[in-house]
């Protein structure tokens, strides 16, 4: 039954059809109190299901998608509403403004047509930025651009991340997303990471500060039916990874601290924390020679989540796992993707799901297998971790009002404004590395290009076919790193920082043929001493457009940031460094900060 109206235009729902309003839904009452209300109208399945926070596929047209078919796996979304109960799905689509705001109402619609009612709560992984990787980001669906999380950091700006907050923010309510699965607080210490492009840098009171002051801008003053709900992630810091493998694959489940700072990484996220940070996202990986904690993943570890995070942080909100921790994944080719139990393996999946839960997790990110923990969990422990769901479902207002309009969607995705904001960063947040007095190009200059659209450039320049007829080259690539030859490690950027000797050979030769400026796509420190030495200009940038990095060459737009990171000298000196120690490579070729002044 939908909800009906009071005397004060406050919904009600009457459950029985005899007139008498359901408490849960009066929204003058205390949350608390709410909860309690609606935990004890609730089923244990109905309550089971709200631990499960299931990847969701949509049409483009706005359909739902019961028969999902991607790469991918992703949940049927009717019958997991339906027969499973859940109501936390994560959005996994690129679609547009008006047809993701379509979908989003059929499926709040689906819930509000439930036995209780219980209305949906959508979330989605970063939006906004150049990351073309499904399993850390999901393609903008016409969201306005903006420079990787690194960019804010070469900025330091913490004005300017509250105010990139607010359009997230802005643009996810307008589509019915209510819980971002960001920011991340972890640091940029191990440089072959391939999740850097997604930290504020190395810098660790840089990335405390604008960690904060990104909740702040996505939640607002206080958590209610006008924010975004912040994840912070990856409790208690995931950077440290060995030898610079991510701990989605079993070849980098390993953290490691050889300078023994596990607690400067955990205490990054204390700011977050304390400006209010609704939920937390711990890792995958397990950490390795830390006295007190267990060889597991963070998320499996008591004294980690109930331990550090709940009882010494006083934590008490949702905390929700990263996505695939009890269900291997079987990808569209059949190739079999193990769920990342790390140190757990060899248990069944109830026995992973429940030593989730007596470690004080209260979701299973990425899943949507209700029944393998049904029965098996006791009503007080149930009430505790379901009671976290709806606690945060009423703060956002969500019973009183889940809908969204499709024209308001179609008119605030993108808009004007925000499209101008985030192209005005990632002009700033570019880095001039090095310049040999050759920037800003004149305009009209005879230009060859690599790299870049030729259609763009040829808005600034007079472009040729080849290097012996211009007067300078530009040239734009990004960091490197070693391809994987299958899916889904292919999506990850790991590996060597320095370029292929082919491409190296390339470059150098065509810089010696003619002025020569570079742009690099910095989402990891590459490793360019021969590019440094060789070129006229060297830039870096955090998530440019073409013509955003012309306007910084042309003089158009002022470059204002400085290396979140530093540039290390050699391969050599990565891998004589401590994964958990940012910065202190031997002789970095530039250091974090660059340039001063």
């Amino acid at each position: 039954m939908l909800p009906l109206l009071d005397d004060h235009g406050v919904a009600f729902r009457d459950l029985d059809g005899d007139g008498v309003m359901a408490p849960y839904e009066d929204p003058r009452r205390p949350v608390a109190e709410r909860v309690r209300d609606l935990l004890a109208r609730m089923t244990p399945a109905e309550k089971t299901g709200l631990l499960f926070h299931a990847p969701v596929a949509v049409a483009p047209d706005g359909g739902v998608v019961d028969a999902p078919a991607g790469l991918l796996p992703a949940a049927p979304t009717t019958s997991v509403l339906r027969d499973g109960h859940l109501r936390c799905l994560s959005l996994m689509a690129p679609v547009a403004a008006g047809p993701l705001a379509r979908w989003h109402n059929h499926v709040q619609d689906l819930a509000a047509h439930s036995r209780l009612g219980i209305p949906v709560l959508l979330s989605s992984d970063p939006r906004h930025s150049a990351n073309e990787n499904p399993l850390t980001s999901v393609p903008s669906g016409g969201c306005s651009r903006w420079p990787e999380p690194l960019g804010f950091g070469a900025l330091d700006d913490e004005d300017l991340v509250r105010e990139f907050a607010a359009t997230v923010r802005a643009e996810y309510t307008a589509v019915g997303v209510r819980l971002a699965l960001h920011p991340m607080a972890d640091l940029a210490s191990e440089p072959r990471w391939a999740r850097i492009s997604g930290t504020f840098g190395a810098d660790p009171d840089v990335v405390a500060r604008l960690a904060a002051a990104y909740v702040e801008g996505l939640q607002g003053p206080a958590l209610g039916p006008g924010s975004v709900a912040a994840m912070v992630k990856h409790w208690p810091g995931a950077g440290p990874q060995a030898g610079g493998l991510d701990a989605h694959f079993a070849s980098g489940r390993d953290q490691v601290y050889p300078a023994g700072l596990f607690e400067l990484h955990r205490d990054r996220f204390r700011p977050a924390l304390r400006a209010g940070a609704a939920a937390v996202m711990p890792y995958y990986g397990r950490p390795v020679g830390v006295p007190g904690l267990r060889e597991v993943g963070f998320a499996f570890d008591p004294s980690v989540v109930a331990g550090q995070l709940r009882r010494d942080e006083g934590f008490d909100g949702l905390v929700c796992t990263d996505f695939g921790l009890l269900t291997d994944s079987v990808l569209a080719d059949g190739t079999v993707w193990p769920a990342r139990a790390w140190g757990v393996e060899h248990l069944d999946r109830t026995s992973r799901a429940l030593l989730l839960l007596d470690a004080g997790v209260d979701q299973f990110g990425g899943e949507w297998c209700p029944e393998v923990i049904m029965g098996r969990v006791g009503a007080a422990r149930l009430d505790e971790s379901a009671g976290r769901v709806l606690t945060l479902m009423f703060h956002l207002g969500l019973f009183e009002n889940p809908y969204v309009s499709e024209e308001t969607a179609a008119v605030t995705v993108g808009r004007s404004d925000f499209a101008a904001a985030g192209a005005s960063a990632q002009r700033r947040s570019m880095v001039v590395v090095t310049d040999a007095g050759v920037l800003p190009l004149v305009d009209g200059v005879r230009l060859y290009v690599e790299g870049v659209d030729r259609s763009v450039a040829e808005r600034y320049a007079s472009v040729v076919d080849t290097p012996e007829e211009a007067e300078v080259a530009l040239v734009r690539f990004g960091a490197p790193y070693e391809p994987a030859a299958k899916l889904p490690e292919a999506f990850f950027h790991q590996g060597r920082l320095d370029l292929p000797p082919d491409q190296l050979e390339h470059f150098t030769a065509l810089a010696a043929r003619v002025p020569t400026v570079v742009d690099v796509f910095l989402e990891r420190p590459a490793v360019l001493p021969e590019v440094a030495a060789a070129a006229a200009a060297l830039l870096g940038d955090f998530g440019a457009t073409d013509d955003a990095v012309l306007d910084v060459v042309f003089g158009r737009a002022r470059a204002e940031g400085r290396l979140p990171f530093e540039l290390p000298s050699s391969m050599a000196a990565v891998e004589d460094h401590p994964e958990d120690l940012p910065g202190g490579t031997v002789d970095p070729l530039f250091p974090l900060g660059h340039p001063k002044g």
